[in-house]
């Protein structure tokens, strides 16, 4: 379908052109002598009115002398006249007179055309004439061999002479250009080819290169190609339309650079990766190559120098990716362009720079343009955009665009250190919130992996603890805040803090939730805007006492997962614990579970984190870790790395933490139990029986000690309570000393007064022994010391 449908309808030819004007003859006396039916068509007056009759009768005003001498004239001539047509309208028209002698008789032809439809013409031509050798349009006809025929005074100019390239192919025109539109064939042959052939037009592509006239700078011109046919509609040729848009483009290219700038150039919150993200952002469209140098204290997160411009002992940053990164030092003497740029805290252009700055490379660079990291009135470092290929000097335009790539740079870069700052201080805080060092006990050997979900952050809301508990006892626990981030570590870091300061006062598991579960319901409850109450809505935990002497294990759990309990062996089995409600909901009661562990079993406490995740669900997960708890007899270091490794690779959604425990027993030789009925004289027994126990063990220095520990908590057991009192002693990293009676009553370390008899027993328990407490059983209550063993 033809683009344009009334293209027949354009006429060039003139409407004084014998073929289309109102025809008429006159002789030598001014009278009509012959009519043609064009002028019939023109004025509508018959033959048979005006034959032989003056042709000043068609005037509409007089003009007899003016036409006698039109008439009369020896050469073609024109004017415009008033012809009065039939029906009395008067016509404005062109008209030519043009002298004829035909055998001696002299007569003249005149042609007539409308004066509005000659004007229109007259228009047309002047606008031929204009594109020709007045517009910026570069206008160029090519044969159908793709040889240059003609060129209008635009491409002249371009072209430094069209002589030279006539009958040339158009390759020779720009030999080194090139199409840089990619929706048509790159190649010039091609698109003339299929515009010949087709005759649909290709237009609006872009072509890049160095005209013959300004081979130094380069341009690009939009260009246009359509198919030229002559009135057969046989193919001529076809003809090119060029447009200089380099302004134009470079604008538009500034202004796609600036959208990909604000897209990408501070985005990875890392130092070196910002000043990567300037270079790929800016090369090579604004420069060949970008150098960013930086403060060591820029790079390590911390302040910028402040006072004098960091002018010496910064470092060039290279590399894009952590593995490559490397500095390197440079400075800048005081009185180079470099200098100049930091202690002005402006943009300088150097057009002359014999070398590359500061042995960045070998080659020789045509311009460089230094411009200062500028944010919050301070200075970060330097941007080098240096261009070596491009000859062009840096323009305004350029320099502007150059001095708002390093402002977002240096926004970046400044977020980065602060977030590196930041990030520091997190993982300081994390740090000190999880154990760094598992105590030393005997128990359990433990092993454990933790795992944050903010891998940019690198802190989360899980946590672990392995308390030391009197009795040789252990309490393990696994919690789970909701969140990411500093503030789940926060609220994680004063739970785990809660929870080791309830586990000393010896509390059961379901005893400790139940408190902790108050604590966190006042906490939640709060007014305090400290940016944690809403964490705490979110919390799950699992506490659990083991006693490697009876092999006892308890356990609670306040909306946790299941511990996962693999026996000696080898079966593996999820134990029969209820979880209650997550802390901070309150509502229902937590229960204790127990479960008689041997020697050698392993047990998985694990957060959320370690058997579920956004592409499988939670049984898959624990499918996976129960197949890896089966091989129980590997050292749970090992069984921690096989654990992880089942881990689906990516993202975590959820950070995980696992805590494997491999039981151990305390052997029959290593404890010692006695009761004794509740009588005075069994003081004295309990004396002799420590005694020869500790030789028995090879511990006689600590015998007077323990003796004296022993007689003052078994005096007040007989003392106070009712029913016989129970002695043990146990040889672990330390002596342990226990006696339990059947009363409720805590005894209490006071002071005594110089006039009273008793009342020192506790305080020369607290003065020999490293530690000491009370504990509460179901029966009573147990009164415990701690003797370092020498």
């Amino acid at each position: 379908m033809d683009r344009f449908p009334k293209a027949a309808d354009v006429d060039f030819h003139s409407p004084l052109d014998l073929s289309k004007a109102a025809a008429a003859v006159l002789d030598d006396e001014g009278r009509v002598s012959g009519w043609a039916s064009s002028a019939e068509r023109l004025l509508g007056h018959a033959p048979e009115d005006v034959l032989g009759r003056p042709a000043a009768r068609l005037l509409a005003a007089p003009q007899g002398r003016r036409l006698s001498a039109l008439c009369r004239t020896h050469r073609p001539r024109s004017a415009v006249l008033d012809l009065r047509c039939r029906d009395g309208r008067t016509l404005r028209a062109a008209v030519t007179f043009s002298p004829l002698a035909h055998r001696g008789v002299a007569a003249t032809v005149v042609l007539a055309a409308d004066l509005e439809t000659q004007r229109c013409w007259e228009s047309q031509l002047a606008l031929l004439q204009g594109l020709a050798t007045e517009s910026s349009v570069g206008l160029t006809i090519f044969d159908t061999d793709g040889r240059v025929v003609w060129g209008n005074v635009s491409t002249d100019l371009e072209l430094a002479g069209i002589a030279q390239y006539i009958g040339r192919p158009a390759a020779d025109l720009f030999p080194e250009g090139e199409f840089i539109s990619r929706h048509h064939p790159p190649d010039e042959d091609q698109i003339m080819e299929h515009v010949l052939k087709t005759g649909e037009p290709i237009l609006g592509m872009h072509y890049r290169g160095r005209a013959p006239a300004d081979p130094v700078r380069e341009h690009v011109w939009s260009c246009s190609y359509h198919r030229l046919v002559d009135a057969r509609g046989e193919p001529l040729g076809l003809f090119e339309e060029s447009l200089d848009i380099t302004d134009r483009y470079r604008a538009q290219e500034r202004l796609s650079l600036l959208v990909r700038a604000g897209k990408r150039i501070g985005a990875s919150l890392d130092v070196r990766r910002t000043a990567a993200e300037l270079a790929d952002v800016a090369v090579p469209q604004l420069a060949d190559e970008v150098l960013v140098d930086l403060p060591p204290a820029v790079i390590e997160g911390r302040q910028p120098p402040t006072g004098s411009a960091p002018g010496h002992s910064l470092l060039r940053m290279h590399g894009r990716t952590p593995e490559e990164f490397r500095t390197s030092p440079v400075s800048y003497p005081p009185s180079s362009p470099q200098a100049l740029s930091l202690a002005s805290s402006r943009p300088v252009v150097d057009t002359s720079p014999s070398a590359a700055p500061d042995g960045a490379g070998s080659d020789p660079a045509q311009s460089c343009l230094f411009v200062p990291l500028l944010t919050r009135d301070a200075i970060l470092g330097l941007a080098t955009f240096r261009r070596s290929a491009n000859p062009d000097p840096f323009g305004a335009e350029e320099q502007a665009l150059a001095v708002e790539l390093a402002e977002r740079a240096a926004v970046g870069i400044d977020n980065a250190r602060r977030y590196t700052s930041q990030h520091a201080a997190a993982l300081v805080l994390q740090r000190s919130l999880l154990p760094q060092h598992l105590p030393e006990q005997s128990a359990v050997d433990v092993a454990y992996r933790y795992l944050p979900a903010d891998s940019r952050v690198g802190v989360g809301g899980d946590w672990f603890d392995v308390i030391p508990l009197s009795g040789a006892r252990v309490g393990l626990t696994v919690g789970d805040v909701v969140g990411h981030g500093v503030h789940a570590a926060a609220t994680m870091g004063r739970l785990r803090a809660t929870v080791r300061t309830l586990a000393l006062l010896d509390l059961d598991p379901a005893e400790l939730l139940t408190r902790l579960d108050d604590l966190v319901a006042q906490d939640s409850g709060s007014d305090a805007d400290d940016g944690l109450s809403e964490e705490t809505l979110g919390v799950t935990c699992l506490y659990a006492i083991y006693d490697p002497v009876s092999g006892r294990c308890v356990w609670a759990s306040a909306g946790h997962p299941s511990p996962i309990v693999a026996d000696a062996n080898g079966s593996v089995a999820l134990s029969a614990l209820a979880p209650g409600p997550p802390l901070g909901l309150g509502g229902l009661p937590y229960e204790n579970v127990e479960m008689s562990l041997s020697s050698g079993s392993v047990v998985a406490f694990f957060t959320d984190g370690v058997v579920e995740d956004r592409r499988t669900d939670i049984d898959s997960g624990i499918d996976r870790l129960v197949h890896v708890l089966s091989w129980q007899r590997c050292p749970v270091e090992e069984l921690c790395d096989r654990a992880l490794s089942t881990l689906p690779p990516g993202a975590q959604a959820d950070d995980a933490t696992l805590l494997l425990v491999r039981t151990l027993r305390l052997g029959a030789d290593h404890v010692v139990d006695l009761e004794l009925p509740p009588e005075p004289a069994m003081v004295a027994r309990a004396r002799t029986l420590t005694e020869r126990q500790l030789a028995a063990w090879g511990l006689s220095d600590l015998s007077f000690t323990a003796a004296l520990v022993v007689s003052e908590l078994v005096t007040n057991g007989i003392r106070y309570a009712t029913g016989p009192v129970m002695l043990r002693l146990i040889r672990d990293r330390c002596l342990l000393c226990e006696v339990s009676d059947s009363a409720h009553t805590a005894p209490h370390l006071r002071r005594a007064r110089r006039d009273e008899e008793g009342g020192r027993g506790l305080f020369l328990v607290a003065q020999v022994s490293q530690r000491w407490g009370t504990r509460y059983t179901a029966s009573g209550k147990t009164i415990w010391a701690e003797l370092a063993i020498p």
